[in-house]
């Protein structure tokens, strides 16, 4: 697609939002239950292509991607008439008598860009939450998960005019095509790389953003956590989408009295959850080409890993890896992972990680094994990321009644539910003054008598 038909596209959307016909309750509830009536049409489908560009399990793609788009399309049918309701707010005596309130308003044409890991489910959540704030949306999925893309492509063709919604497909020639126009909103969930690319772009428009990045997320492990529950959580986290899920737990970061203990206990459950012989795992995914293959290969230093470490270059299936005695300094720590890579590293003091953690790029998630209540409070006080869980990996972004986002480099704005909706909706505060009282005081010209009574008025 070139950019005049992308331009055309933007141009249809606008003429169309300015109708004003998204903003009707009912039309943005028809929309949703035509949707969610479309995605279970094709949910086999949806299914087959995550399999095909992901290597992805029914099962796997049920819990993490088409269930979680359900989820979040029941709780915004169910909660958006309160959403959308105005907000009253009191009225100060300077301006007796009037109505203050707080509009909810839609911003208008919606740009959504959405990445490969979880190409379905991040297209369709914060399409979700666009079309319930009464936005028109142009969508653009991965061009490295193709297949999703094109079942996303026929569901929205068959849900929704294009002047509402619609998919561009293609890879960088389109992503710069977009960029160079006027929308009213871009969401991008993405690298730090092309967020700041997308933020540059929306800067000359003055567009406002939401981005959701990434970032080397720590996996804290203190010395009074449950080791055995540990593992098995962190091992679901870690390699879960062969470990290419942007709150992953990135590295293993663990008391050193008790890392042998918990990497023994982290072999064990990958071999429970996976087989001796993951590459033979029917349900172990893939990594996304080889250009990701090829990177995450050399991230592998063969003589620190302590498990695994095998791949198939056929399949693009690497094992899921740990790797022990590593330092900061080594490549793997360098960038983020987003592989099935886990580099262990160890800690004296909680004190340290705190410090440690702080100095280093604000993380997406964070995680923290403890039965240390003291511990848990002083860790998610004092260290900065956006989200994450206390005994547990991944789940927090699950729910619709949280907002999920970044902080700082790990990026800016959230979605999910009520913070979903808040994100695609302009708040305008509205004074409504009645006209059958006008005060004088704030007229000229001014007296004494002005003077006394703006003091107290305003004190």
């Amino acid at each position: 697609m070139n950019a005049q038909e992308i331009n055309e596209i933007v141009k249809k959307q606008r003429r169309f939002f300015n109708t004003g016909a998204t903003l009707e309750l009912s039309r943005r509830i028809e929309a949703l239950v035509k949707l969610k009536n479309c995605i279970q049409k094709y949910s086999s489908e949806i299914h087959q292509a995550l399999r095909k560009d992901l290597g992805k399990s029914d099962f796997e793609s049920y819990m993490c991607e088409t269930g979680l788009v359900f989820s979040e399309i029941s709780y915004m049918l169910k909660h958006i008439h309160s959403f959308a309701k105005e907000k009253r707010f009191r009225t100060p005596l300077a301006q007796f008598h009037s109505r203050s309130y707080q509009k909810p308003s839609p911003y208008g044409v919606v740009l959504i860009m959405s990445p490969w890991n979880y190409p379905f489910l991040l297209t369709m959540d914060p399409l979700v939450d666009a079309i319930a704030a009464g936005n028109t949306v142009v969508m653009k999925p991965s061009a490295y998960s193709p297949h999703t893309s094109d079942i996303i492509a026929k569901i929205i063709a068959e849900c929704f005019p294009p002047e509402y919604v619609t998919v561009v497909t293609g890879g960088r020639a389109e992503n710069t095509c977009l960029l160079n126009e006027h929308f009213d909103y871009i969401f991008f969930t993405g690298s730090q790389t092309v967020g700041k690319e997308v933020m540059r772009k929306a800067s000359e428009h003055l567009t406002p953003v939401t981005l959701e990045l990434g970032g080397k997320s720590p996996c804290i492990v203190e010395k009074t956590a449950n080791l055995t529950l540990a593992a098995k959580r962190i091992v679901f986290g870690k390699f879960l989408n062969c470990g290419q899920t942007c709150v992953a737990p990135d590295y293993l970061y663990c008391d050193k009295t008790i890392k042998d203990d918990l990497i023994r206990e982290i072999r064990k459950q990958i071999t429970l959850q996976f087989g001796a012989k993951p590459l033979d795992n029917p349900d172990y995914g893939k990594i996304i080409n080889e250009k990701h293959f090829q990177r995450i290969l050399g991230l592998i230093d063969t003589e620190k890993a302590v498990h695994g470490g095998n791949y198939q270059w056929e399949s693009l299936r690497i094992e899921p890896t740990v790797m022990d005695h590593i330092t900061f300094e080594d490549p793997v720590m360098q960038e983020e992972i987003f592989g099935p890579l886990l580099p262990v590293l160890t800690f004296e003091s909680i004190e340290e990680v705190i410090q440690t953690v702080n100095q280093k790029p604000h993380p997406l998630a964070l995680y923290l094994f403890t039965n240390d209540k003291h511990i848990a409070d002083k860790v998610t006080s004092r260290c900065g990321f956006g989200g994450g869980c206390i005994n547990d990996t991944i789940i927090h972004l699950a729910t619709s009644e949280m907002g999920f986002g970044g902080f700082g480099e790990s990026g800016m704005g959230a979605y999910h539910g009520k913070e979903g909706f808040r994100t695609f909706s302009h708040y305008k505060s509205i004074v409504d003054k009645k006209t059958w009282l006008d005060l004088p005081m704030r007229y000229q010209p001014y007296k004494e008598i002005n003077n006394k009574l703006i003091h107290f008025f305003l004190k």
